[in-house]
Order: structure tokens, then sequence, then C-alpha cells
């Protein structure tokens, strides 16, 4: 331990004392070591401080420290200014100083404080944390299996070497909402069947007494929906995943990324011929607008078509929760509103940084075909069937893996799409002819 920290120790001990029952001599106390009250927060809580600030503020009052030690032992047996209780919580220094020095010297050690407060970890951070993971790097098993906890990605850190950026340049890592406007529950099965509503004609009426009341129309499909795996895997040395745990989070963040951005394409645009989902536009699941290019008028055709729907789902009783739309479809439509004079004020964001049109969340899916747009009642029109979450598993029983001291790292994910509702999703041609 230096002698900065034994004398911060000092200083500490003695404040954390007197906090505790000799706070009528404080003043006294702080002028004989000459301590600037306004330091005492910084002390109490070092913990949390920068300990190379604070050993520089109280440099110099080591020999105040022994001097205030000597007379306070004095005060209590000759003057007793100092009451029997103080005098007890004295006798404590020692007790109190270890304890304290256990937590400095832990800080010193460390470079600084660390933060109490939890934070979210990323997937490749839950990974590497794992008993399973540290199970394997240490040689114990020959895998590792560890399902992904849905998180916020908040990155990796990364132990800082000679001459070199500290931690690990960033790859892009797309936001992915369409998931996030779809129901999901659990299933333990393979296969999901559902019962889809193929047309509804409401010929509800008034009528006449002893008249015929009129018919509707409802009619069902019994639906058989595989569960599909969508998965990749790539490899390793086993020196980097035991030696530099950062850079294995990444990868493994990586890993758990590219399985859910895969998904998310197939939850839009997926044929639905095994292995893939069915998804949003595949047809049966959504019903086409039915507009042509003269139904929308001269200007902001794009514009027209939306509104349109929106209100189409309004009268049919889907109320629309989204917009679903290519990026670069969007991004025409925003410039063209921004370049007109007046119109700037159709696009807002809201308060979570959410991008709206008319009111509605713009979804921007990159699985979306170009001059293709859906608008829908989502979360009431489809569901998905989670059979797994992201899976991350570690081998190194893999072709040659073992001579060359290399790991498979393998990621997948277990799911179906259903579509309950074709007629609350409306969308098709964007530029219809």
């Amino acid at each position: 331990m230096t002698k900065k920290t034994m004398l911060i120790i000092g200083v500490l001990t003695a404040f954390a004392l007197f906090v505790g029952g000799a706070m009528p001599v404080m003043a006294d106390t702080l002028s004989a070591l000459n301590i600037d009250p306004s330091l005492l927060p910084a002390l109490a809580f070092a913990g949390i401080g920068d300990i190379d600030d604070i050993s520089k503020k109280i440099d110099g009052i080591e020999n105040s420290l022994k001097e205030f030690s000597d007379k306070a032992k004095a005060d209590i047996e000759n003057s007793g200014k100092i009451s029997t209780e103080n005098a007890a919580a004295l006798d404590k220094l020692g007790e109190k100083q270890t304890e304290i020095a256990n937590r400095l010297l832990a800080i010193e050690q460390k470079g600084g404080a660390s933060d109490p407060t939890p934070k979210a970890q990323s997937w490749g951070q839950q990974f590497t944390n794992s008993a399973p993971y540290k199970s394997f790097v240490e040689g114990n098993t020959s895998r590792a299996k560890f399902e992904v906890q849905n998180n916020t990605n908040v990155g990796s850190d990364a132990t800082v070497p000679p001459d070199r950026r500290p931690g690990i340049v960033p790859g892009a890592f797309q936001m992915l909402t369409l998931e996030a406007f779809l129901n999901s529950i659990p299933t333990s099965s393979n296969a999901i069947e559902y019962t889809r509503e193929a047309t509804f004609v409401n010929n509800a009426a008034e009528v006449a007494e002893a008249a015929v009341k009129p018919e509707s129309d409802i009619t069902f499909a019994l639906v058989n929906m595989p569960v599909s795996t969508v998965a990749h895997w790539t490899k390793i040395s086993k020196q980097l995943a035991a030696d530099n745990a950062a850079l294995a989070a990444y990868i493994n963040n990586r890993m758990v990324y590219g399985v859910n951005r895969r998904v998310e394409t197939q939850l839009a645009v997926g044929n639905g011929t095994a292995p893939n989902l069915s998804g949003l536009f595949k047809v049966g699941n959504f019903t086409a607008h039915g507009y042509a290019d003269a139904a929308l008028g001269t200007t902001f055709k794009k514009l027209v078509l939306i509104r349109k729907i929106i209100a189409d789902l309004w009268v049919a009783g889907y109320p629309a929760d989204a917009i679903l739309l290519n990026p670069a479809d969007w991004a025409q439509i925003e410039i063209e509103l921004m370049t007109t004079t007046g119109m700037q004020a159709r696009i807002n964001v809201d308060q979570q940084g959410v991008t709206r049109l008319f009111g509605l969340p713009v979804i921007q899916a990159i699985g979306v075909a170009a001059d293709s747009f859906m608008v829908g009642a989502f979360r009431l029109a489809a569901t998905i069937h989670d059979r797994q979450g992201v899976m991350v598993e570690l081998s190194e029983h893999d072709a040659d893996n073992f001579t060359k001291n290399l790991i498979t790292i393998r990621a997948e994910r277990r799911l179906a799409l259903t579509v309950e509702v074709p007629a609350a999703l409306r969308g098709g041609d964007l530029t219809p002819v």
C-alpha cells in the first residue's frame, strides 16, 4: 500500500469516527488538520471519486494527523473534553482503518472507483460472463451453450494495450424495429396450427318487423406453419476466446445481431417455402390496396395513397398502428416533404425518437422491396411464435478445430410467424399504374 493511500485512510477513518459520534469537536478537528470543510464530501465518498485528486488535496497533512491523534488521546485521559463514547470510537480506529484500507487499496489498484449501479450487459457480455463460457475456456468442457436474453446492445469494453486504440471499432449495428410492432408468444412445438379469418362480409342492417334478416359471410382457413431456423457460424482461435474477452464478446454480439437482422428480413418478405418464414408481404398474408394511379391525384401521390389506406383500415375496423417502408422510399418521401413549402410539418419525431407520418410510426426495414409498402394494425394481424431465442454455442469438436486450436461459434434462433388477420394489413405498390 502506498504512502498516499495510508494517509487518505487515516483522514477518512478520523472523519468517519467523528461523523459517528463526535460532531461537537468537528470544527476544531478540521482546524487542527487544516482541512477545507468543502473537501469532506470528496473524502467521505472516496469510493466513487478520483483517488489521485483526493491525495493531492491532502498532501502535507501527515504530521498534523499524528499530532491530532496524540492530542485526542490526551484529551480523553486528562481533560475529559471528548466523551467516553467517543473514546470508545477512537479505540475502534484500527478496525475502521483496516476496513477502509481494503476498500481504498482496491480502488487504487483498479485506477479508480467502480460504479455500484448495475449495467445492462450486451449480448456478447452475457455470453462471456456466463458460467458455460468460463468453463469452456478453462478447458473443463468441450462445448458451451447459452441462450441470449433480449437486451439493449451496449457494446463491449476492451483492455487498452500499448500503442493501440483502446476498445474495438464497432461495425454497423442497424436498429431493428419491425419485431417490436408484432405480438410475440413462446411455443414449445415445431409447428403452429392456427385459424385464419379468410373473409368477412358484414351485411348487418336494419330489419323491418317480420322481414328476413340479412346474412353475413365469415369464412376461415386452417393453416399449419412450421417453425423455421435462422442460423450462422464462424471460427475464432481458442487463445482469442481465453485471452481477449472484449473481442470475444464483440464477435458474439455480431453473431446475435446477424441472426436478428436476417429474422427481420424474413418477417417482412419470407416466401413461406421451407425453411423460410411466411413473411408479411407473402401473397395471402396481406390485402392488396387496390388503388390505381388515377385515384391519387397529381401531387404527393405516395402520401395520398398511404393516407387513403389508413382511412380504409379505420373504416374496416382495423386502426393502423404503423407504416412499413423500404428506407430508400421513406427517404424520398421525407425529401419531398422537406423541400416543399408548408409540408415540413407533416413529418414529426416523438419524444422516443420515433419518426412518424400522419401520426403513425414509420418502420424502415431493409427487407422490404423498393417501391413496396404496407400499412396495418400489425399487433392485431400477426404473431411471432418463439421456439428458441438466439442460442450461441461454442465447440472445438468441428472439422480440424482440435488440431488448430480453433473454436466454432454458432448462433441460431427458431421461430414462426403467423398472420391471423390479413385484412388488417394492406399494401402493395407504392407507385401503382
